[in-house]
């Protein structure tokens, strides 16, 4: 064999070596250590609402004030994410997440005191919720945007996330209505913790260089550009577009009027288990979403959304427990794979110096809708009657999901391939 040869076959050989070196497509360092800030903040903020509601009642607080503290606590969420995004791209947004994890871990020890000493004055508990609703709205943005800088799988990472996402659903409000049954306040304690783990957590992430908006910009122009940028693509806005409609007349009713139906005529514990239900199918369609992996992500997820009418279907025509079960685990996957094909969609097409901006408006269009469709669930209830509402919501269901398939630049978006 020539010297030549023996030099060609060196440089063959030289490159077979190299993804031995290579992070892990999903669990390298930096997504432990995100994965761990995650799911930590999930079990923290799922905690909060159950007990609120459960301190106020047992201090023997109406439901009105049950009400206002809720609002006080999604309220700033709405109105704050889009400024969230912008200040997540100018400052970075591990430190918007870092500093947001902070806020709460404050207010979630306030919080304690609060319920420890006994709540005599409202407005403190009201403004503690609003600097929690306004710290989620600073980490929320930021919390789409770092799963491309942490993971080279971005739609297997979203998967692991929103398994996380399930088992926090489920295990918060239970642990939180357990401890509000000896006291609120260790509820918060608990809670504090928690965004302490994701803080040093987030604080221990090593991401290199992150893209930003050019320097000097005001906040105004950074919201502006931000704006153009998500309207410049077709298939982000039209998604949000159809999401209006199908949240305020399909999702957002969904839970009031169904709870209304269920518990009177299956009982409490059938409820409790069909959430649980719900639960399970979530962590399936995260599990799911990690192994499989369509050309066409968001085509194929509009086609796993034709599950959601099932439970309000099984409502109307009076199905048994055991069936409404299996319809609420399919509903849990369907749901969530959809959720994990559109954030991945927007993760990967977005470039990272507006992804934070545009995550925000993306997710102030898509929850925006939702409590005005809750509010609207009563009154239309009293005036048509909740089958009338549930069948409404199940024809909207169905149009959303023609809508995403007969629409072009939706129905043919490609997935973008994994990094190597």
């Amino acid at each position: 064999m020539t010297l030549p040869e023996l030099q060609d076959q060196s440089v063959e050989i030289r490159p077979t070596a190299a993804p031995s070196a290579e992070p892990p497509a999903i669990w390298s360092r930096n997504f432990r250590y995100y994965f761990t800030a995650r799911s930590a903040g999930l079990l923290g903020d799922a905690m909060l609402p159950v007990a609120v509601t459960a301190g106020l009642v047992s201090a023997h607080h109406g439901a009105s004030t049950v009400g206002f503290a809720l609002a006080f606590l999604f309220g700033p969420f709405a109105g704050l994410v889009l400024f969230g995004g912008v200040l997540a791209d100018r400052f970075t947004a591990r430190r918007m997440m870092i500093g947001a994890d902070l806020l709460n871990l404050t207010t979630r020890v306030l919080l304690a005191v609060l319920f420890f000493r006994g709540i005599d004055q409202l407005w403190q508990l009201y403004l503690l919720l609003a600097l929690a609703g306004t710290a989620a709205a600073m980490f929320q943005p930021g919390a789409a945007s770092t799963v491309p800088l942490v993971a080279r799988d971005v739609q297997g990472a979203n998967g692991v996330l929103r398994t996380s996402e399930a088992f926090a659903a489920l295990l918060g409000p239970a642990l939180a209505g357990a401890l509000a049954a000896v006291a609120t306040g260790w509820v918060m304690v608990i809670a504090a913790v928690t965004f302490g783990i994701s803080a040093i957590c987030l604080f221990a992430l090593r991401l290199g260089a992150v893209p930003a908006p050019p320097p000097g910009d005001s906040l105004w122009r950074n919201l502006v550009v931000g704006w153009h940028e998500f309207r410049s693509r077709s298939w982000l806005w039209g998604v949000i577009l159809v999401w209006l409609f199908f949240t305020v007349l399909g999702w957002g009713p969904l839970l009031p009027v169904t709870s209304g139906l269920v518990i009177p005529e299956y009982g409490d514990s059938v409820y409790f288990l069909l959430n649980c239900a719900f639960g399970a199918g979530t962590v399936v369609g995260g599990l799911l979403a990690v192994r499989f992996k369509p050309q066409r992500p968001l085509a194929v997820g509009a086609v796993a959304m034709l599950a959601f009418p099932l439970y309000p279907l099984g409502i109307v025509l009076g199905w048994p427990a055991w069936l409404l079960g299996i319809a609420q685990v399919v509903v849990g996957i369907g749901l969530t794979f959809w959720s994990v094909m559109w954030a991945t969609s927007v993760q990967t097409q977005v470039p990272g110096e507006v992804l934070n901006r545009i995550h925000a408006y993306e997710v102030a269009g898509s929850v925006c809708m939702f409590p005005i469709g809750s509010a609207l669930s009563g009154p239309a209830t009293n005036a048509f009657g909740a089958d009338r509402v549930l069948e409404v919501g199940i024809v909207v269901s169905l149009l959303a999901v023609v809508a995403l398939l007969l629409a072009r630049p939706i129905r043919t978006l490609r997935r973008v391939p994994d990094r190597a």
